[in-house]
């Protein structure tokens, strides 16, 4: 497999949200804004390139007794970074995200790259893999976040597109992001058999 295609896979063919269908609690969570969803998908993607990196680096010393919990362990370390940096630098931002920043730690997306790529392969490669599944993630919950703040309140990105009051509530509200998934997830796979 070359470096583009694994770079590629997270994007399209293998995209965590809309193929795959995993970390569904982050995305239907916090996705009622695209800068929301576009904060979470960066965390997620910094906390996936660094952790498939130190993890194919380690991989042949963690005895396979320990493998899952010493593998959960770097990846909790990547993610106090990222949240202690939110914190400091972003402190909106990390408001808004609450409680999801230290559940990447189980999120099943950085979990299962660290076990299904990151753990067979060498680090360039395990990069590349954790940015693009980074990527995809990042772009599908910026894109879900777009749609549910475009279709709820009448903004893309807090910008006014059109009035407030023509929004529909039911999409900034968790029924919301059921539906503007569904619909998004309906499209791609359209797209895909087209």
């Amino acid at each position: 497999m070359s470096n583009l295609s694994t770079f590629t896979n997270g994007l399209f063919k293998e995209n965590p949200i809309f193929v795959l269908l995993l970390g569904m609690c982050p995305t239907l969570g916090v996705t009622t804004s695209a800068v929301n969803g576009a904060g979470m998908g960066l965390a997620t993607c910094f906390v996936l390139i660094l952790s498939n990196l130190a993890i194919s680096w380690v991989t042949n010393i963690i005895p396979d007794k320990i493998r899952i919990p010493g593998y959960i362990v770097i990846i909790a370390a990547f993610v106090t970074i990222v949240d202690m940096c939110m914190a400091a630098y972003l402190p909106g931002l990390h408001a808004a995200l609450g409680i999801y920043i230290p559940l990447i730690v189980v999120n099943c997306i950085v979990l299962g790259r660290a076990e299904a790529f990151a753990s067979k392969n060498k680090a360039l490669p395990s990069m590349l893999d954790g940015l693009g599944m980074g990527l995809g993630f990042t772009l599908s919950l910026t894109l879900l976040g777009a749609v549910r703040e475009f279709l709820g309140s009448g903004k893309v990105f807090s910008i006014p597109v059109y009035s407030e009051d023509y929004g529909m509530l039911i999409f900034v509200l968790a029924p919301g992001a059921f539906l503007a998934l569904g619909y998004l997830i309906a499209v791609v796979n359209r797209f895909k058999k087209a």
